[in-house]
């Protein structure tokens, strides 16, 4: 398992950057603007990781920005939305889901894809699981299994 970044949803991006790069000293390592999806994913790295990072050997900090509605409102952060995931890549993503799974554990969002799965630790926290490298090929359960609560 390699610990891969943790998402946080901002509200501002402009501040936001300001922040955590010119204050804190962040880099921006990549960036995805999703025009159907309506979102923006920005990835950070500390200047002292960024060649790591390179070689998928150094954790990220996703800023997620959700582009205002049609009507100019922006999603109010209340209630814990602000803090994402945590997220780790993982050798065999059926494997492990059947893992937690027999552990007692929900599978929030199924590996329906081969590519990712969502599950909560026991206080909450969203967790996502992505596949090493190429998606594995679809297979049941996962396949047809539906999304169980919030993730």
């Amino acid at each position: 398992m390699q610990y891969l970044h943790t998402m946080i949803r901002v509200s501002n991006l402009e501040q936001s950057l300001h922040f955590f790069c010119n204050l804190l000293g962040l880099e921006e390592f990549s960036r995805v603007d999703h025009e159907k999806g309506k979102f923006t994913l920005i990835f950070l790295v500390a200047p002292q990781d960024r060649q790591a990072a390179q070689q998928n050997k150094a954790p990220l900090v996703e800023l997620t920005y959700n582009w205002p509605d049609e009507n100019g409102q922006q999603e109010q952060l209340t209630g814990g939305r602000n803090f994402g995931h945590l997220a780790y890549r993982v050798d065999d993503l059926y494997q492990l889901c059947q893992r937690l799974m027999d552990g007692g554990v929900t599978i929030n969002r199924p590996p329906r894809d081969g590519h990712m799965a969502f599950v909560r630790s026991p206080d909450g926290i969203s967790i996502e699981l992505l596949q090493k490298g190429d998606s594995l090929p679809p297979q049941e359960p996962w396949a047809s299994m539906p999304n169980s609560g919030e993730w």
